[in-house]
């Protein structure tokens, strides 16, 4: 449903098949057809010979979401939890194997490195559910030749559209059962959720599967943020379909492609704070550098008079909402605190970008920020200030004006 999706947006189906090299074993081996689902009109991508027939006893849908961003309400379904195979085909495949069908197709030499350690990242999770050794590890639906077809077209597919992030709806796994190779498994299956650990994941009202491992293993490689659908220009939308037509809601998969927009006027962040009365001021320091390293937008201390009288700190965090778990986390086991409290804004911020300028003493970094494209703010790099400064002799604020002075006369 992915590679559909992002075929309906605009892929090459005949570049696709060149990239897939000997993989899609002629030219005929991948196809796609036009297909409606619950009204929407969407994108099919078959794969000859490995796609099993659908076991209505086990409803094994798959999940909608892929870069950029889902519309919540789809969901899909997916050959690669299948219950039975077709005995004419060896499914059963080795981490070397596959690494072999990887270095046939025609991805480059980055696209076939990053197909393999997703493939090896797959392996590490089979092997720690099962108790196997890495080498040990025979992987099962998701060593198909169509999956591997899903995760190379998909590896070569981004580097096509020259994606630089992706973002993810929160995802939808399902509920209930679905049988797969060694029997019948909980929704959802052991593999999909141990690589999903770290994403945010819930079960909706579907008995069905609707996240598989394959899914789970692109989305959790390219997804650099989790949540509604960012400040964008949509330039491309596709739409992959499923196998089956569900009545109640589309079974497609929505990808939307497009420029970031820096012209929006907020964006949302979370703000969390913690009172602290009772820390060492020397973890202090140590304290911003962890956070900011562990994603915070920005951190900073302010003085407070706190109950009984007591000088105390205020800790504030400015950080994106999908961070705000990971640096609680932190919090609570680097400082003193027993409790934070959050809230979720709106902030706006310059565009920043950072130029060059030529001085009589070296090269200086100017900081520029714009508004709609008009330059409201200049800053030379302090750093670069204090080092010419010391190599020259010459005081900092007069490397500081005379790298103004040569921005401002560009």
């Amino acid at each position: 449903m992915i590679l559909g999706a992002l075929l309906d947006a605009g892929l090459p189906l005949d570049d696709l098949r060149r990239a897939l090299g000997s993989l899609a074993i002629d030219r005929d081996g991948v196809w796609v057809e036009r297909v409606a689902r619950a009204g929407i009109s969407a994108t099919k991508f078959h794969v000859r010979g490995e796609e099993p027939p659908i076991d209505h006893a086990h409803d094994h849908q798959s999940h909608r979401h892929a870069s950029d961003d889902s519309d919540g309400q789809a969901s899909g379904d997916s050959h690669r939890h299948a219950p039975v195979r077709s005995h004419h085909h060896e499914t059963h495949r080795t981490l070397a194997q596959i690494g072999q069908l990887i270095e046939s197709s025609a991805l480059s030499h980055e696209g076939k490195r990053r197909a393999r350690a997703m493939f090896a990242r797959l392996g590490e999770a089979e092997a720690a559910i099962h108790g196997t050794a890495l080498d040990q590890v025979h992987l099962h639906e998701v060593g198909a030749i169509d999956s591997i077809i899903d995760i190379v077209g998909t590896v070569y597919a981004m580097e096509t559209f020259n994606v630089d992030e992706v973002i993810a709806s929160p995802l939808n796994v399902g509920s209930g059962t679905v049988r797969v190779a060694h029997g019948v498994y909980p929704v959802p299956a052991p593999a999909t959720i141990r690589l999903l650990q770290g994403a945010p994941v819930y079960s909706g009202p579907q008995k069905a599967e609707l996240m598989t491992p394959t899914g789970a293993l692109l989305i959790t490689e390219y997804a650099k943020s989790y949540g509604a659908v960012p400040p964008m220009r949509v330039e491309r939308v596709g739409y992959g379909a499923g196998s089956r037509d569900v009545p109640e809601c589309p079974n497609v998969l929505r990808v939307l492609i497009g420029e970031g927009d820096r012209t929006s006027p907020a964006r949302r962040v979370v703000v969390i704070e913690a009172d602290i009365d009772d820390m060492n001021p020397q973890i202090f320091g140590v304290l911003i550098d962890q956070l900011i390293g562990a994603g915070a937008l920005d951190v900073f201390y302010t003085s407070i008079q706190m109950k009984k009288n007591r000088p105390g700190t205020l800790l504030t965090i400015v950080a994106a909402p999908d961070a705000r778990e990971r640096l609680t986390k932190m919090v609570f086991r680097e400082t003193t605190t027993i409790g934070v409290r959050y809230t979720e804004m709106e902030r706006e911020c310059l565009d920043r970008e950072t130029t060059t300028v030529h001085t009589a003493c070296g090269q200086v970094r100017i900081k520029v920020a714009r508004r709609n494209g008009e330059v409201l703010n200049a800053s030379p790099e302090f750093d670069d200030c204090v080092r010419l400064a010391a190599e020259s002799g010459k005081p900092i604020k007069d490397v500081q004006a005379a790298a103004m002075k040569a921005f401002l006369d560009r």
